[in-house]
């Protein structure tokens, strides 16, 4: 055994250094507890929303106020935020960030409370970097609106943000971050701009599980400004009859993503393992992890079922590491996709998959969406009654049969596991 680890020898050094405060009239002070600065308590954080980051080119918002509007699903007693200009090329300056309940259209219901960052309303984020608010207290509910509003006075390059949320969002001219109102919000956005997550101060053993996957998860094809994303239908389970300590359910879907490849369609769509540790292992109290992937190899790049299994291989690997619990989620079927993305070859590297992800043992607990949605009489084929009629993504309830087949049971046994 390395002798220099052994305990005893760091008590001789603070031994040492109290005799020699003792010879040198307590030359080297010791400030105590009550003498130090107070720090507010770390809270027991938990993301209650959560959106993977793209690059967004358009028109600059610099001089703008943005009115972001999303869906929460879980509670807690104070909230803090994250903006993030991870694709920035250089400082995005906001001079003023507020949040509240949203209530019509771009209205606030109630007050709104002003976000600080360091103890400071104006926040510079460099490039590539993120920013976390103070915490302020807002008691927030599970499944409601909140407006989170940006003044921003100072942007370089494609904007940090997400495309295709299903939300609408409201921009106006000048700072207009505290008003009430939503006669400034003239113009109207179907993307998030810079905000990626919100968290909540929560009680009772909160934790939260990431839905990681392409457009299906983003929800497409679902009905705009209603939250019918699969994700969000989760959420609403787990909520039913939890006492007020449901999981956060947060949603790190972008559409066209891939486990293996960049594309260059649907916004800024980096390959999974690329955003792994920042859109998945970084949430706060992430516990499980459904992932969805591999229609987009397989459909849209022609990878082989061998190739998506090896990629998927590794996001396993690297999620168990950091201590999360996976459940696969198989690849849901798409004959006649209006893509192109169906072929013989590409059924029965679908197929392959998913035969892997229900029999491998790799994953933790399996979500066969691929059972749930197909077609009794066409297993190739989504169930008419899911099929939103581009024959790839689903319908609302095809998401909510999609949110059904994930077993709550084990969710939570595997949330609580260490």
């Amino acid at each position: 055994m390395a002798r220099w680890l052994h305990p005893t020898s760091s008590r001789r050094r603070i031994g040492y250094l109290g005799l020699l405060a003792l010879v040198l009239g307590a030359a080297v002070p010791l400030t105590a507890a009550a003498d130090r600065p107070s720090h507010p308590s770390p809270g027991s954080w938990v993301g209650t929303w959560a959106t993977s980051p793209q690059a967004l080119t358009g028109t600059s918002l610099a001089g703008h106020s943005v009115r972001l509007i999303v869906h929460t699903s879980t509670a807690g007693d104070r909230v803090r935020i994250r903006l993030s200009n991870a694709f920035g090329t250089g400082p995005a300056t906001f001079a003023s960030v507020t949040v509240g309940r949203a209530g019509a259209g771009a209205g606030i219901d109630g007050n709104t409370a002003t976000m600080t960052f360091g103890h400071s309303e104006t926040v510079s984020i460099p490039a590539g970097a993120d920013a976390l608010s103070d915490p302020v207290a807002l008691r927030v509910g599970a499944a409601e609106n909140l407006a989170v509003s940006l003044y921003v006075t100072g942007t370089a390059g494609p904007s940090t943000g997400h495309a295709d949320a299903r939300q609408t969002s409201y921009i106006a001219a000048g700072d207009h971050t505290a008003e009430l109102g939503d006669n400034a919000f003239t113009s109207s956005t179907t993307n998030w701009y810079w905000l990626t997550g919100v968290d909540v101060d929560a009680t009772g053993g909160h934790s939260s599980v990431v839905a990681f996957g392409d457009s299906i998860t983003n929800g497409a094809n679902s009905t705009a400004n209603a939250n019918r994303r699969w994700p969000d239908y989760l959420a609403g389970r787990l909520a039913e009859g939890s006492h007020g300590s449901s999981m956060g359910v947060l949603n790190e879907g972008i559409d066209g993503n891939e486990v293996l490849t960049y594309r260059s369609c649907c916004g800024t769509s980096i390959p999974a393992l690329a955003r792994l540790d920042r859109d998945v292992i970084a949430q706060p109290a992430a516990r499980v992890v459904v992932v969805l992937l591999g229609t987009n190899d397989i459909g849209a790049d022609g990878a082989s079922g061998a190739a998506v299994i090896t990629g998927l291989q590794q996001v396993v690997a690297q999620l168990h590491a950091a201590g999360k619990q996976v459940v696969g989620g198989t690849i849901t079927p798409d004959e006649g996709c209006a893509f192109g993305c169906y072929s013989p070859s590409a059924e029965a590297a679908r197929e392959a998959v998913n035969a892997w992800i229900r029999d491998s043992g790799t994953f933790d607990a399996v979500a066969d969406f691929d059972r749930a949605l197909r077609d009794p009489a066409d297993p190739q084929r989504l169930s008419p009654g899911y099929d939103s009629g581009d024959h790839l993504h689903p319908n609302d309830t095809g998401y909510r049969a999609m949110a059904a087949a994930v077993d709550l049971a084990t969710l939570r046994r595997l949330a609580a596991s260490e």
